[in-house]
């Protein structure tokens, strides 16, 4: 059984809970926002409860706090027209990020391209869904981040030093396949997003992703630890760049990320993003193969992979198309019993209604 949840009733509820601690409207909307795309398009693992979850461990209601509800975000001078560098202070990720997206957008429509790092920032929920609405908007948008903590064992190692660290990648497809090609991965073999969904909805997990207390590989997410990187050495060189480009933005040591009790005096313990668009003009040369423009070259390199032989191959972000279709067709946001369950307990939690009766079941 599923239930369908009107996408309106679900941002009143995240808004409403964000505010009762301590966010304003615009943090709380946006906050709301990239949860409700986040659900919409099926992803479970970086929705609403993740949210609340987030918060409630490492955010405003830790001491000292890992998000600063109204923290003011700085934008500082740079000597590069199409790049800027911002220090957000603790700030909510999702509003950081829907801001810096716009921002590169329009330096993109200025230079060709446009870069956003941003330094010392909460989590930004799903990157993916960032990506995916600069796509649709017609852009070629890119974002790493470095992660809460630091949940991932190195190839070779055995101690958790570096973060899911996710890549996300948006292309502007619509107009050659009905939706944007979303590249979304953490650079784990799962994320621990997915974990948490595995304890909620009682269910086991792929093999050889994860390990327990020690080292050894498990599936029972109860029993979870830390993760492995996807690929063994070439999900670890992609989690080494999100690393290593937060560095050069200011990030500080991955294993004092969420954890200001334990880090060091003048540690950092928060999050950094790097985010860059390209306009597709900046790209094109102009010398298409049989008088093709761009558009309909991309349209073509697109069939052309997906030739003879390969017609049930999928493309990224097909699943989440369809989910979106799924969940239009339901008329609302789509939630497991365990999901609803879980969001009638922070409701009674916080003291705001959640009523399961009033949901349609599907």
């Amino acid at each position: 059984m599923q239930y369908v949840l009107a996408t309106e009733k679900h941002n009143e509820f995240i808004e409403n809970a964000f505010r009762k601690r301590g966010f304003d409207g615009e943090e709380s909307a946006a906050i709301a926002r990239i949860c409700s795309m986040a659900t919409w398009h099926g992803i479970r693992t970086h929705a609403g409860l993740k949210s609340l979850e987030l918060d409630r461990h490492f955010g405003s209601e830790v001491d000292p706090p890992g998000c600063v509800p109204g923290a003011a975000l700085v934008k500082k001078p740079s000597r590069f027209s199409a790049a800027q560098r911002w220090v957000a202070n603790r700030k909510s990720g999702p509003i950081v990020t829907f801001d810096a997206f716009n921002t590169a957008i329009a330096l993109a429509d200025k230079h060709g391209v446009g870069v956003v790092s941003v330094d010392d920032c909460f989590h930004y929920m799903w990157g993916g869904g960032y990506v995916m609405d600069a796509a649709r908007r017609g852009y070629i948008a890119y974002t790493n981040c470095t992660s809460t903590l630091a949940e991932v064992v190195p190839f070779g190692g055995r101690t958790p030093t570096l973060g899911t660290n996710p890549q996300s990648w948006g292309l502007p497809t619509v107009d050659a396949v009905g939706f944007p090609i979303v590249i979304d991965w953490a650079t784990s073999k799962i994320a621990m997003g997915r974990v948490v969904t595995a304890r909620r909805e009682d269910q086991t997990l792929p093999p050889d992703s994860a390990v327990d207390k020690d080292g050894q590989t498990t599936t029972d997410p109860h029993q979870v630890s830390a993760l492995l990187p996807f690929g063994d050495h070439k999900g670890y060189g992609l989690s080494l760049i999100n690393e290593l480009t937060a560095a050069l933005i200011g990030g500080g040591l991955p294993t004092s990320r969420g954890d200001a009790a334990k880090a060091r005096a003048g540690e950092k313990t928060t999050c950094n993003f790097f985010i860059q668009v390209i306009h597709p003009e900046a790209l094109d040369s102009g010398m298409f193969a049989e008088g093709r423009d761009q558009t309909t070259n991309l349209k073509a390199v697109i069939e052309d992979i997906l030739g003879p032989g390969n017609e049930k191959s999928m493309l990224p972000g097909q699943i989440e198309h369809e989910a979106a279709l799924r969940s239009e067709q339901a008329g609302g946001l789509i939630f497991s019993e365990a999901e609803v369950t879980e969001f009638e307990q922070a409701g009674r939690d916080m003291g705001l209604p959640f009523d399961r009766g009033a949901l349609k079941q599907i």
